[in-house]
């Protein structure tokens, strides 16, 4: 190979490497790094992994796996849905951001992958205890399961982890849910041999579990085995089921007005 050919694969790699980086920066400059204050009563705000965490997935990096879709149909519902004034852009945020304050409300999808440091670690009990809430989910198995709860357990070492109880004011905030129907991502559907689309979800069953403070507020929202990024991102697909994203709607509906409430 001569030193030109190498030269010329050099250069190459240096220029895609180059707008890798450059284009996950759009992706978040994109979608709220130069927001400094709220513009509206609620910006749907998604948790962005600190320094190179950040970059890690395909053209959309794992923190943002359903932007910009998702963040789309679920501002268009929330508008329809409910009274409050909803910003037209998400704000990707970095946990040791100090923006993080300005919303009540984070979304944060592949927490199995999660690696925090004890920097983000107290960032996240101090944003959660000032009154923050946090939706977790898109994480799925018992090794994803793993990750997050070591990651979870340094934020909140002496919080147990429990099962949502039915009677539970999230799940009437505004609509009374139920949960008896998964929410799976598209990589999780399959039609059955009577045609029905079903979800086969690696993980096995759902749950929707919880970390509550000592006076009983609800301060991260856990779905485990579930994806409903995903049913808010393919919300007008026609082979979405339509029971598996109408409730994915309910519960973020009910998920935001309990934290502008609580």
């Amino acid at each position: 190979m001569s030193h030109k050919t190498i030269r010329s694969m050099v250069q190459f790699l240096v220029l895609t490497v180059f707008a890798y980086f450059a284009g996950s920066q759009n992706i978040a400059k994109a979608q709220g790094w130069e927001v400094t204050s709220p513009e509206a009563e609620f910006h749907m705000a998604r948790l962005m992994p600190n320094g190179s965490q950040a970059m890690l997935g395909g053209w959309r990096p794992w923190y943002a796996i359903d932007w910009p879709e998702a963040e789309d149909h679920l501002s268009q519902g929330l508008r329809r849905l409910t009274r409050l004034e909803v910003a037209n852009d998400s704000v990707h945020i970095e946990t040791l951001d100090e923006r993080i304050f300005n919303h009540p409300w984070l979304f944060a999808q592949q927490v199995g992958r999660w690696t925090l440091s004890a920097e983000e670690t107290d960032r996240l009990r101090e944003y959660l205890m000032r009154g923050g809430f946090l939706v977790v989910d898109d994480f799925h198995g018992n090794s994803d399961w793993a990750n997050f709860f070591e990651m979870i357990k340094r934020v909140f070492p002496e919080h147990p982890i429990i099962e949502i109880p039915d009677d539970d004011p999230l799940l009437h905030v505004l609509y009374d849910l139920d949960r008896n129907t998964q929410i799976p991502g598209a990589r999780h559907l399959y039609r059955g041999s009577n045609g029905e689309i079903r979800a086969n979800l690696p993980g096995g069953s759902p749950h929707w579990r919880g970390i509550y403070d000592h006076s009983g507020r609800l301060l991260v929202a856990i779905n485990f085995n579930m994806d409903m990024g995903d049913a808010w991102e393919h919300a007008d697909d026609p082979w979405y089921p339509n029971p598996m994203t109408t409730l994915a709607y309910r519960f973020a509906v009910n998920y935001i007005i309990y934290a502008m409430t609580h």
